[in-house]
């Protein structure tokens, strides 16, 4: 079955007066029909910006998107006029943001924000707006809905406002949501509520959900397979459980090694030495080459190819591919 999404060879560079930060530096991806994809990585490796490029949204200038293709049910949205990107955002293809209170307008009440899509993409009069808002409201799981829509996004709670956002992007029941970061301002006890309301709204929606986020811990949870960026490339690939048991990417292993259930108790916990390269002067040759304890002369020179280990497992080291091999 072809992807429901697939990023091909993405490049997507910002221009300043005097340097070029390459945010996607060849970035490809796929998402299928009702499949959990994460996008796993550190902040200012591309993740955003990749996510942002499938909607039109990069700024332009200074952004330009230098070469590759988004395909979407098989048609190059990239080539699309903005009035045609229109006819996707919302209906086809929904986002929701990582801080609700930067994204949900403060003088319009919750309902009036869930209903503008809905303005947008259907016809329908003002009773039938007000009952599918409601009905949304609740599928989110937030409570009297028929009084929360008169609710200002002050009123509400950081999780009732997650929630609000979701429910925003489901309301013409779209073909793919891309989540950035969306748990990161929440505590662990509503973060692991919109995890479970993720996968349920999928089962219930058959929805494909591209997850952007940081957190090893989410992607654990949620993940069918995943996509490791790094410096504006994608370093490793594979099955969610593939990845988390037999990384073969240094950056991948350091990010596992990482995580405090791994470390013994009373010991120091793991940190990748360094910190990621300024998309405007990346090294040459491997751009982890730097952080990395397997790096040899040849890292320094040559940009590596991904390695193929089966059943959709790539990694871009030939070092600990070669060793494997031994």
């Amino acid at each position: 079955m072809d992807p429901l999404l697939s990023v091909k060879n993405l490049k997507v560079f910002f221009r300043g007066d005097e340097t070029v930060a390459r945010a996607l530096d060849g970035v490809s991806y796929d998402v299928h029909q009702r499949e959990t994809v994460c996008l796993v990585g550190e902040s200012g490796c591309g993740k955003t910006v990749s996510a942002l490029t499938i909607l039109g949204l990069i700024p332009k200038p200074p952004g330009e998107i230098v070469g590759g293709e988004v395909l979407f049910k098989g048609r190059n949205i990239l080539n699309l006029l903005e009035e045609e990107l229109q006819k996707i955002r919302g209906k086809h293809i929904a986002m929701i943001f990582q801080e609700p209170m930067t994204s949900l307008n403060p003088v319009f009440t919750v309902g009036d924000q869930i209903k503008e899509a809905m303005l947008v993409h259907e016809a329908l009069n003002e009773q039938e707006l007000e009952r599918r808002c409601i009905q949304l409201l609740k599928d989110v799981g937030i409570p009297s809905a028929e009084e929360r829509i008169r609710d200002y996004p002050h009123q509400l709670s950081g999780g009732q406002r997650q929630r609000v956002m979701i429910a925003m992007s489901l309301a013409c029941n779209p073909d793919l949501v891309i989540a950035d970061e969306p748990t990161t301002a929440l505590d662990v006890t509503i973060q692991k509520q919109i995890l479970k309301l993720f996968k349920k709204l999928q089962d219930t929606r058959d929805m494909a959900i591209l997850y952007i986020t940081h957190d090893l811990n989410v992607v654990r949870e949620i993940a069918d397979r995943i996509y490791v960026m790094y410096a504006g490339i994608i370093v490793e690939q594979g099955k969610r459980q593939v990845i988390f048991d037999t990384a073969r990417h240094p950056y991948t292993m350091g990010l596992l090694a990482s995580l405090p259930h791994r470390a013994k108790k009373g010991s120091t916990l793991y940190s990748i030495p360094g910190t990621v390269p300024d998309p405007a002067y990346k090294p040459a040759g491997c751009p982890f080459h730097p952080r990395c304890e397997h790096a040899i002369e040849t890292c320094r020179r040559e940009f590596p190819d991904m390695c193929d280990y089966g059943d959709g497992h790539l990694s871009r080291c030939p070092v600990l591919y070669k060793q494997k091999s031994a």
